[in-house]
């Protein structure tokens, strides 16, 4: 049965729609996106958003977990899944990567090889797992953030064969520090894999990450966190992200991992097209204080802080929608351009944009119903209301 959303502003993310409507086929996709007055007279109910903000679903390309749930864990692998894909809707998010680390080889080949027969099964309540982030386990040592060092070791050509036949298209995204050894080889690879390759956890200079980022690097991992930072006289890793004209960059807005004003550097220097909104939540999102499992450490929450014993900030535990908050309130971003940081932007980063991130027709519908202050009223995937507050 068709659906008809009436009565609200639409933020596509790039146009700004007045008293529009947006018109949603039995199938799930839009067929319609514009004002209220030229949208065709389908059967099926009409909603009255009242005045409130239609916009895509977020898409989090960077989250370990969240609400008690670790990606990764065997045992329960599609019960943890079922789970975050059911609450996560009530962020706003309808679409994320499963960001994925291992002790080992062969536990992230058990994982991913798990996960690829989850994905493909579908079916789940809530948001889709749109693909596989590896985000480990070639880091720099030196730049592990809240990794244990146990759990790194350089690339070598033959075993990322192996994860991505394993991955069967479902890698999306790999971070890789590129001083390491075989590191343009296997970036290359990765990316003739159609996998996003992401500079990320690097100890690397100017002149080396600028290289790299010419290259086959496309994406930052997380900026300004785990990366060497910017001196006037040593750029850095950061000094390579910020001086560059295409690439895009995360950006955890959860005014602890970066302050605002860093934030707004990073946007004077890569525009509101190229800046990604993650989370790079860990389990304790969505629950508050307490001690958890992240990455081979124990982490300790206290007051919405995630930190090891030795006090490294690990993970975070916050929600998307509070990342697009934080940067229309704190950071100065207008409000349709803090929504495309966490819609539009990851859809093209990852190469997604022709499904997800936008409000046109053609699209799923995947769509949220916000206001001002960025509280979700409604969450729909593919059509189907998984969420309401109305």
């Amino acid at each position: 049965m068709s659906i008809t959303l009436t009565g609200a502003t639409l933020f596509t993310p790039t146009q700004i729609i007045e008293r529009g409507a947006v018109v949603i086929s039995d199938e799930g996709k839009i067929v319609y996106v514009g004002p209220l007055e030229g949208a065709p007279r389908v059967p099926g109910p009409r909603l009255d958003l009242r005045g409130r903000i239609v916009t895509p679903g977020f898409i989090d390309i960077h989250v370990h977990g969240g609400h008690g749930i670790t990606f990764g864990n065997l045992e329960h692998l599609a019960e943890d899944l079922a789970a975050y894909s059911r609450w996560i809707v009530t962020h706003g998010v309808t679409g994320f990567f499963c960001t994925l680390a291992a002790p080992d080889t062969d536990t992230l080949l058990e994982m991913i090889t798990s996960y690829v027969k989850l994905l493909a099964r579908g079916g789940l309540p809530g948001a889709v797992p749109l693909g596989l982030h590896l985000e480990g386990p070639y880091l720099s040592p030196e730049k592990k953030g809240a990794f244990n060092p146990a759990w790194l070791h350089p690339p070598t050509i033959e075993e990322v064969r192996l994860l991505l036949d394993a991955g069967q298209g479902w890698i999306r995204q790999a971070t890789l520090a590129p001083e390491l050894p075989n590191a343009p080889e296997v970036a290359a690879l990765f990316r003739q894999r159609g996998v996003v390759v992401a500079l990320g956890h690097t100890n690397s200079d100017y002149e080396l990450a600028s290289a790299a980022l010419r290259g086959n690097f496309t994406h930052v991992t997380h900026t300004f966190n785990a990366q060497r930072g910017f001196q006037h006289r040593e750029p850095g890793a950061l000094g390579a992200v910020l001086a560059s004209d295409h690439v895009t960059a995360e950006l955890i807005a959860d005014t602890i991992h970066v302050h605002p004003a860093a934030m707004q550097v990073l946007l004077r220097c890569l525009g509101t097209d190229r800046v990604v909104l993650i989370t790079d939540a860990m389990a304790a999102a969505g629950l508050g204080d307490g001690t958890y499992s992240l990455v081979g450490h124990t982490v300790t929450v206290k007051d919405g802080v995630a930190r090891e014993a030795d006090g490294t900030i690990a993970g975070s535990s916050v929600t998307l929608d509070t990342c697009v908050r934080n940067m229309n309130q704190k950071v100065g971003a207008s409000l349709p351009d803090a929504v495309k940081m966490a819609s539009l932007n990851p859809a093209r980063a990852m190469g997604l944009a022709d499904r997800y991130g936008r409000l046109v027709v053609g699209q799923d519908a995947n769509l949220i119903v916000i206001d001002e202050g960025v509280n979700i009223h409604m969450t729909m995937v593919q059509g189907r209301i998984v969420h309401s507050y109305m």
